[in-house]
């Protein structure tokens, strides 16, 4: 077992050889960390999911057992209709979250934009800050 992982843990130019045998191949112990690895980040969430599990509480009040829904008591049926406030909002988190997104890669290669692409994102959020201010004067924020 010893000389197994000596052999293992050996850098690539220092492979004992018997004689007359041929040299061997230095490509396969680039793998053993990538085994290490997976064995790891296979073998840690299987045993954190088994302590969970050993530790869990398995009584149930007739609270948990209630379908959650912000607080609010579940009354009347699922498919009643929302008011139109609730799909613009979401349209527009959609929307300015969205538009947020292009942020991240100016941020990459800014360095690279210089002056450039410092004014085209100031461009970029004056239109989003516009907008926003547009639809917040609207009341398309208000829930009631």
């Amino acid at each position: 077992m010893n000389q197994t992982m000596v052999l293992f843990l050996q850098a690539p130019g220092q492979f004992p050889r018997a004689s007359g045998d041929l040299p061997l191949s230095a490509p396969v112990y680039g793998y053993i960390p990538i085994i290490i690895f997976f064995l790891v980040a296979v073998t840690v969430p299987l045993a954190l999911l088994g302590v969970s599990r050993l530790l869990q509480r398995r009584v149930f009040e007739r609270q948990k057992l209630l379908p959650y829904e912000c607080g609010i008591d579940p009354i009347g049926d699922a498919r009643d209709r929302f008011s139109v406030r609730f799909y613009m909002v979401a349209m527009l988190f959609l929307v300015f979250d969205v538009e947020t997104v292009f942020l991240f890669p100016w941020a990459v290669i800014y360095d690279k934009l210089a002056i450039f692409g410092l004014a085209e994102m100031l461009v970029f959020i004056g239109i989003l800050v516009v907008g926003y201010y547009y639809a917040w004067c609207k009341g398309a924020f208000e829930w009631a």
